[in-house]
């Protein structure tokens, strides 16, 4: 069974905007679209988070992508994204059904982004629940889909 999601991006700049105001930008580094599903809890948020950090997707001397964001003291940008969640598998039309509800969503998002503000990293984020603008240099293009597998029990 899975957790939590993030869908990445490497990127070179982005932004998020909410009613004409910017509500997040950065310059180098990883946009990341997150998603809390219902049955996610915060011991789900920090390893996606851990994950996020330490994955290998900016290039090395040799031009191979073995540097994570760490590494190359770049920034994230999060914002949150339920539609991630969504079951598209029958009819035309998603179902938002395994998306967490928007409380526990919240806080989920809430979660993350103290985790990666833990980690000294650079974080600036969407706003939960807001209809947003998200624009961006996607550097690659380079786009993965994470999620971390929850613990058997």
């Amino acid at each position: 069974m899975f957790s939590m999601i993030a869908l990445i991006q490497r990127v070179t700049q982005a932004s998020v905007t909410v009613e004409g105001n910017v509500a997040g930008h950065i310059g180098r580094g990883i946009l990341a679209l997150v998603c809390a599903e219902r049955t996610d809890d915060e011991g789900q948020a920090e390893a996606l988070v851990t994950k996020l950090l330490a994955y290998r997707i900016f290039p090395d001397e040799q031009g191979r992508m073995n540097r994570s964001l760490l590494d190359v003291g770049g920034e994230l940008l999060v914002v949150p994204q339920f539609t991630l969640a969504a079951d598209t598998m029958s009819g035309t039309r998603p179902s938002f059904s395994p998306a967490a509800e928007p409380d526990a969503g919240e806080r989920l998002f809430n979660a993350f982004v103290r985790c990666a503000r833990e980690r000294q990293v650079g974080v600036a984020t969407g706003v939960f629940g807001a209809y947003m603008q998200v624009q961006l240099t996607n550097d690659g293009p380079v786009t993965f889909w994470l999620q971390t597998r929850r613990p058997a029990g």
